[in-house]
């Protein structure tokens, strides 16, 4: 099971709706809880904006695969 780290980079494994959120969003832990079971994640647009932070645990993310792709979308509440 995922233990997260501070400033680790994680990919989102479901949709979160409440935080307009969508499975493949890449975002970075800044607090870890739990013994690193939980974790706070932050979500910014292209150039830094925060657009959400959510309490997190490792079910809800993985690591970033090397053969991940990068891609763009709008985010309506930037």
């Amino acid at each position: 099971m995922h233990k997260f780290k501070e400033l680790e980079t994680v990919i989102l494994r479901r949709d979160i709706k409440e935080h307009d959120l969508r499975k493949g969003d890449m975002g970075a832990v800044v607090n870890v809880y739990d013994n690193g079971q939980a974790a706070e994640v932050e979500f910014v647009t292209a150039t830094g904006k925060t657009v959400a932070l959510a309490t997190l645990t490792a079910k809800d993310v993985r690591d970033v695969a090397q053969n991940d792709l990068l891609s763009v979308r709008g985010f309506a509440s930037a």
